[in-house]
């Protein structure tokens, strides 16, 4: 362990941080295993919430991020075989979400079963307090879709929430922290009497203050990744839910929070209608926009606003969309998220994605895209993909642009510096914005870039002040796009671009990962330029014949 980076790191946590770690390890408390309260009569219909992709494929034979296991002993629970994260999910229950769900009641019902008499209160992954926290809600939520529960389950969840009712996550904060609330809320609902309005009312506390912390105010969820946003997106839409079931008054910051979040997550999307990568983020973990704005349709939302033509900047995150005619634009030019809780962020400032309209069937198609994450975890690969390398964006020195380690921890870490942007018309949408997260290095570089995006033009311009030895920028493709290095073209069978640059191109082959256990293909355009300034410009004509 690099002392200098646990001091960098451990300078910006919270108390609650750093005396909640010592707690959480040493703190075992005991299963109250009392009878489980009678459960409460509900006011109106349960409104159906998002669905899960699939993952019990058939009896006891599980699918989690693109891995294969089949639960043949009681020890698989936590088979110290596999991954951490896999043996969460199976700990879940999301498919009890499923969209096939309602022809696998049995499977679920023996399911269910099985796990109350293998795992016993207080032991393995199973009981930790964010699997707790989401199996709580899974299997409430499964009840209240018309199948209701068998009384062990019943007495095995009350007995769940006590446990998690002592044991919340403090230390960690952020989206787990969130989860635990909700928990304790759709406990606290489903359940009747003192005991269970002890649970609500911890639970909304917990909210009254994490909400207006979480949510920025021009919507964002305050880690800045658009996966993690999209599960709070849900969890929001899943609390108004269950309190409207139940008859409860709704606080007014749900309510709010959920147009501007649809709002933030719009601008972070593609046309596509599926999200950029930056920080963590891979599809398949998080319902997608689409489900997102079914599900807030069904609970009554409506005309949630749209990113308008030019430039939507989200002030608060950091992030801006730059759209024009048949191309959109994504850069990131704010902080890497919150400085106590930096655990998904990614050395990505000034990194950005972007599409382009295309003249076929498929309508729009990625040009450019930040690599994703197939991993979490300690592993080499994990630090691979949070460098700023996997990232359209510039390295200095060999460094990454902010001090990404251990997993899910951050030294010292770039901000942003004058950002600027201005819509001029027929000369395109402008922006501009430096950062110090090479100021660490000798010679303190800084690196300033700015993007002018023109009706069928993108020209990028990196400039980098200060002393400093190589620069070297990154452009990812989206798989299936292929460079002509020759003709300086970039082209698939539906997209042709060219490019012009005064700095040194090589064509590297490298991997994107769109989902976690999976990698993909793809070529990467690496920039070296000349000087401490280079401009790369990007041309297209989607309306000609290829």
């Amino acid at each position: 362990m690099n002392l200098l980076h646990l001091f960098h790191a451990a300078k910006y946590l919270k108390s609650v941080q750093i005396y909640g770690r010592l707690w959480f390890k040493l703190y075992k408390p005991k299963p109250d295993m009392s009878s489980a309260p009678a459960t409460r009569s509900i006011k109106a219909d349960w409104v159906t919430p998002c669905k899960k992709n699939p993952s019990l494929l058939s009896t006891y034979c599980f699918q989690f991020l693109n891995q294969e296991h089949g639960l043949n002993s009681v020890k698989d629970w936590n088979n110290p075989q596999w991954e951490k994260l896999w043996l969460y999910n199976l700990h879940y229950f999301d498919d009890l979400q499923a969209c096939d769900a309602e022809n696998k009641k049995a499977l679920h019902l023996d399911l269910i079963g099985k796990w109350i008499e293998e795992n016993p209160p207080g032991m393995g992954n199973g009981w930790e307090p964010y699997p707790t926290s989401l199996r709580i809600v899974n299997w409430i939520k499964w009840a209240l879709d018309r199948n209701g529960l068998p009384d062990d389950a019943l007495y095995s969840m009350a007995v769940q929430t006590r446990y998690l009712f002592k044991k919340l996550e403090y230390h960690l904060l952020g989206n787990h922290l969130f989860a635990n609330a909700k928990a304790l809320i759709f406990a606290g609902l489903f359940f009747d009497g003192s005991e269970a309005e002890l649970w609500l009312n911890k639970g909304l506390k917990i909210l009254s203050k994490q909400v207006p912390e979480q949510i920025l105010g021009d919507g964002g969820h305050f880690e800045l990744s658009p996966m993690y946003h999209s599960v709070i997106l849900e969890d929001i839409l899943d609390l108004i839910n269950i309190m409207r079931t139940y008859g409860r008054i709704l606080p007014v910051i749900w309510l709010s929070s959920v147009e501007k979040m649809h709002f933030w997550l719009k601008v972070m999307c593609h046309p596509d209608k599926k999200t950029g990568f930056f920080n963590d983020c891979a599809f398949g973990i998080a319902p997608d926009l689409v489900d997102l704005e079914q599900y807030a349709v069904r609970l009554g939302f409506s005309n949630i606003e749209s990113p308008r033509e030019g430039i939507n900047l989200l002030m608060d995150s950091g992030y801006a969309r730059l759209q024009k005619g048949d191309a959109v634009l994504i850069a990131d030019v704010g902080r890497i998220g919150p400085d106590y809780l930096p655990g998904h962020a990614h050395a990505d400032t000034l990194s950005f994605e972007f599409s382009v309209r295309s003249k076929k069937e498929t309508p729009w198609q990625r040009i450019f895209v930040n690599s994703g994450i197939s991993c979490y975890g300690n592993s080499r690969e994990r630090l691979m993909q949070r460098g700023t390398a996997c990232h359209n964006t510039l390295v200095v020195d060999g460094k990454n642009s902010s001090e990404v380690w251990d997993g899910f921890r951050v030294a010292k870490r770039a901000y942003p510096l004058g950002l600027e942007n201005e819509d001029k018309g027929k000369q395109g949408l402008w922006i501009r914005c430096g950062h110090d997260g090479y100021t660490r290095l000798k010679g303190k570089p800084v690196h300033w870039r700015e993007w002018c995006l023109k009706d069928n033009s993108l020209e990028i311009k990196d400039q980098v002040i200060g002393d400093f030895s190589e620069a070297v920028a990154f452009y990812h493709l989206y798989p299936g796009l292929v460079v002509d290095s020759r003709n300086r073209r970039i082209f698939s069978d539906d997209i042709s671009m060219t490019y012009e640059t005064d700095a040194n191109i090589i064509i590297e082959n490298q991997h994107y990962y769109p989902e976690f256990g999976k990698a993909v293909s793809n070529e990467c355009l690496v920039v070296k330029p000349i000087r401490d300034e280079y401009y790369i410009k990007f041309k297209w004509d989607v309306r000609c014949e290829m």
